[in-house]
């Protein structure tokens, strides 16, 4: 995945409460932000209470989630050497009213490892039925400055899934800076959170293979009930 999560601590060390007005993310260009700092069914009410007043040395942890830009996303290359993700912008009084600010500098994130080639998953439900096929949508990318001949097999799916259709077969050649998209069918076979895993990637010129073991994640359930499936597909989106 190319989602980015970041934990921010915000630590009172004053001799005196302070009250956070405001803790924010402003993400860099490549990205956008999601904070994960409120209430589900109240998006404008923090976890913290309404008053959010930190005690001398308590820490207030804060969550955000990015993800890339359609254009930065679209350009793995760009996407790699995007190491910057943004810079916290912090406001707070204290309990005499003074006002207080602090800005970050610009937060940096490692730069992934893609190697020669990215593989991500475009299209999956979040929810299926036991051992009803169900399909995943796949992007190979090519973030080389070579054409790419690859060959594709579907590897076992480790006990909780399996693929079906073709296990193997060359796929189209991969221009630099292109990609191309394929459906892979998958059945599952055990109930809950189950990962998709199992894609090889063999470079017919280089003898280079690429094992690819967590590309994304699906619930399994065997419920019928129209409204044990809506509760379970709330509860995926929500995790999500």
């Amino acid at each position: 995945s190319d989602e980015v999560y970041l934990e921010a601590g915000v630590q009172n060390i004053t001799s005196g409460p302070l009250c956070l007005e405001k803790v924010d993310l402003e993400p860099s260009p490549y990205f956008t932000v999601t904070p994960m700092n409120h209430l589900h069914h109240e998006p404008k009410a923090l976890v913290f209470g309404r008053m959010n007043v930190v005690n001398p040395h308590d820490t207030r942890q804060y969550l955000y989630c990015l993800k890339p830009r359609p254009e930065a996303r679209n350009n793995p290359s760009a996407l790699r050497q995007a190491t910057s993700i943004g810079k916290l912008d912090i406001v707070w009084r204290t309990n005499m009213g003074d006002r207080g600010r602090l800005q970050t500098s610009q937060l940096q994130r490692m730069a992934p490892q893609y190697g020669d080639v990215r593989v991500n998953v475009e299209k999956i439900p979040n929810l299926v039925r036991l051992e009803e096929q169900f399909d995943v949508g796949i992007s190979v990318a090519n973030i080389c400055e070579r054409t790419l001949e690859l060959h594709i097999e579907f590897l076992s799916g480790g006990g909780g899934s399996e693929w079906s259709g073709v296990s193997s077969h060359r796929l189209p050649s991969i221009q630099p800076g292109e990609s191309t998209y394929l459906t892979a069918h998958i059945v599952p076979l055990q109930t809950g959170l189950q990962t998709i895993a199992g894609i090889r990637l063999t470079d017919t010129f280089l003898k280079r293979t690429y094992n690819y073991e967590n590309l994304a994640q699906v619930f399994v359930t065997n419920e019928r009930s129209g409204e044990k499936e809506a509760f379970y597909s709330s509860w995926v989106n929500h995790g999500a």
